[in-house]
């Protein structure tokens, strides 16, 4: 694994980089602790501010495929975007509100969406994973 071209790359990219990284983790990790529990809720909350701040710092990374970008420099990629912030604070909401059905619904659709789907696209080759990784 190289970590030069992350170490090259944007202060936007990187951000998302080291946001996302732990949220992969935390994520996983929530899928087997028992639901509910002190510790489900701290890395509950940990993930969904891991997750905020890997949007937002999506926002600020242009798409790498210049024939797929729409409005200015966002791509379909940038769709998980609005996904996480309709998806963190619903997940939210319906935790507090006791309705555990759709905050399960809204934390897997993130972590399927935002987190795998989004993530195996970023091993697509010209991009920074696909150059750590597989050089």
């Amino acid at each position: 694994m190289d970590f030069e071209p992350m170490q090259a790359a944007s202060l936007a990219i990187q951000l998302h980089f080291y946001t996302v990284v732990p949220a992969f983790v935390l994520g996983t990790v929530q899928m087997a602790l028992p639901k509910g529990t002190p510790l489900h809720r701290w890395n509950g909350y940990v993930y969904m501010a891991l997750m905020m701040i890997t949007a937002t710092a999506a926002i600020f990374i242009p798409s790498f495929m210049e024939s797929g970008r729409v409005f200015g420099h966002f791509g379909f990629i940038h769709l998980f975007v609005p996904l996480t912030y309709v998806s963190v604070p619903l997940a939210l909401y319906n935790a507090r509100k006791g309705n555990i059905r759709a905050h399960r619904g809204a934390m897997i659709g993130l972590y399927i969406g935002g987190i795998l789907i989004a993530g195996g696209l970023a091993f697509m080759p010209g991009r920074i994973m696909h150059d750590m990784f597989f050089g």
